[in-house]
């Protein structure tokens, strides 16, 4: 019960990490309000949480991430039902593998929208009451080509390094305020996207790997648990890698 009596927003909830990263929060005593890309989308997915937990409270929204005022108005209904959140995971995102001579500016602009300008949006609605209040915690997702980069789809691990950027900036500048800002950076992931990759294509990943599995969305959302919770309460500015991968 590391997040008890707390309220947390994740964006990206119903499915793979932001799912397992919901079930985890209210496995922990929150109170979770996840945001899908669609209202259908959330309320699949409340259904199956309240199904696992009938005695914790959990709702489902579908804010236009891209769009301030859409997500500034879908928070504060949720805050002024539920209570300020505490807790925010910007979840939410979109990969993908263009080679660089083919991408088009609308391409690169939706990668850009929901990765960057997404987190930037919940970030600044979530953070209003956090501010007034003087405590919350934000967090997001990066990845692991975050710090290594991607040999297609420069988008994505362009957006990647933004969202380490406005991490550990946000944590210079929030901190003052009683709020801390982190991320972490996944590795290979056992996603619905990985599960339609060829056994060939992901063994030879495996084979890298010091721990000789791919990660689990429970990993991922595990490492959330920590940093939401008081036992990270020192802790800020960090983009923590959850990869298998051994570091000097």
């Amino acid at each position: 019960m590391r997040l008890k009596d707390k309220v947390a927003i994740i964006t990206g909830g119903g499915r793979g990490i932001g799912y397992a990263t919901a079930d985890a929060f209210l496995r922990e005593g929150a109170t979770v309000i996840l945001a899908a890309s669609s209202q259908e989308s959330a309320d699949k997915a409340v259904e199956s949480l309240k199904e696992k937990y009938p005695d914790r409270t959990v709702a489902g929204i579908s804010p236009d991430l891209s769009s301030l005022e859409s997500v500034r108005n879908e928070f504060r209904e949720a805050t002024a039902k539920y209570g300020c959140v505490d807790i925010l995971v910007n979840n939410a995102g979109v990969s993908e593998s263009t080679p660089f001579v083919e991408y088009t500016e609308e391409a690169f602009d939706k990668v850009m929208d929901l990765n960057v300008k997404g987190v930037f949006n919940a970030t600044r609605a979530a953070s209003e009451c956090m501010i007034a209040r003087g405590s919350g915690v934000i967090l997001s997702t990066s990845s692991m080509v975050s710090l290594y980069g991607q040999p297609s789809g420069i988008a994505y691990p362009a957006s990647k390094f933004a969202v380490n950027g406005l991490t550990v900036s946000l944590a210079r500048e929030l901190g003052p305020k009683g709020i801390r800002v982190n991320a972490v950076a996944p590795g290979i992931t056992e996603t619905d996207m990985m599960k339609a990759v060829p056994k060939s294509v992901i063994e030879p990943m495996i084979a890298q790997i010091p721990l000789r599995r791919l990660g689990q969305p429970e990993d991922i959302a595990n490492a959330f648990v920590f940093l939401a919770s008081d036992e990270a309460s020192y802790i800020t500015g960090v983009v923590l890698s959850v990869d298998g991968m051994a570091r000097t």
